[in-house]
């Protein structure tokens, strides 16, 4: 027997510079969803940055705090969430975000993620020595969690409403398409 999923929500994945916060508050906007961002309600929850918790706490911390609040999504409805970098890469997180919503993946070349991130020093997983480098490797460590998304989305030559406006459609079809 198959499990049906119910897509009550739109979940946004990809590297860090993809666009997910952008586009999806852009999106929800068309969905006349709400929107929210797992590191946004991460920050509201402990009443510190993501780059500090990284630094006082550790990553696989921050890994816990993301796996608790997409338990916590699971209820929502009509809800763009937009999700941080590494979320996918725990399995269970994917598992749980698509049991309720379409899970769609934002790609981007690392050349276009650099051009994006560079000047922002609140990634903490650029303070590196090499950052492009880094970029890489872990943009290719994640790309196998990320191609487990029900879409993948170039965001590197469009503009973050073209985007949207593509992804809102993905949504109302993959709608259409299931119980």
């Amino acid at each position: 027997m198959q499990n049906v999923r119910q897509l009550q929500n739109l979940a946004l994945i990809g590297f860090m510079g993809t666009g997910k916060t952008s586009v999806g508050r852009l999106v929800a906007d068309v969905l006349h969803f709400e929107f929210v961002d797992t590191d946004e309600l991460i920050e509201e929850y402990t009443g510190r940055s993501i780059a500090d918790i990284f630094a006082k706490d550790g990553e696989a911390a921050f890994r816990l705090l993301e796996k608790k609040v997409v338990e916590e999504l699971a209820n929502k409805t009509q809800t763009v969430i937009a999700t941080g970098g590494g979320l996918p890469t725990n399995p269970e997180n994917l598992v749980r975000l698509k049991s309720h919503a379409l899970v769609v993946c934002l790609w981007a070349s690392t050349e276009k993620i650099w051009e994006r991130v560079r000047h922002q020093s609140h990634r903490p997983l650029l303070h590196d020595p090499d950052p492009q480098k880094k970029i890489r490797d872990l943009l290719a460590a994640r790309e196998p969690f990320y191609r487990q998304a029900d879409v993948l989305v170039n965001t590197g030559l469009r503009s973050p409403r073209e985007v949207a406006q593509q992804i809102a459609l993905q949504f109302k079809l993959a709608k259409r398409t299931r119980p």
